[in-house]
């Protein structure tokens, strides 16, 4: 049986100076709406250490239809608005993960190897 590979959302935020920790906040309170979401797989908020006011949030989702639904639902619609004051810019791109490498750090060793 072989799966679907996830489709990857990327988006980058620029967020007023100042207002970085409001922004986080924000976004783990209604974080939810996002990750309720049955055709989600997951979602991680980072910030950019080179420039304090940039995040890039990237979001995994079972396949693109059902993020395009999620999209254009009443859902997302309050997520964005509770953002949007505290946004500077945003961008979005897409994608289909084509392939995935574990790293050594994340292979669990049995206990007494």
């Amino acid at each position: 049986m072989t799966s679907t590979p996830p489709f990857r959302i990327m988006l980058t935020m620029r967020i007023h100076p100042g207002r970085e920790a409001e922004f986080e906040q924000t976004w783990l309170r209604i974080g939810d709406a996002v990750t309720s979401h049955p055709a989600n797989l997951g979602q991680w908020l980072i910030r950019s250490e080179e420039e304090p006011s940039t995040y890039y949030i990237v979001s995994d989702w079972v396949d693109e239809e059902q993020f395009r639904e999620f999209e254009h639902s009443e859902r997302h619609l309050v997520h964005r608005k509770a953002l949007h004051p505290l946004r500077a810019s945003a961008s979005m791109v897409t994608g289909t993960v084509v392939a995935q490498l574990a790293g050594a750090a994340s292979l669990t060793v049995p206990a007494g190897s």
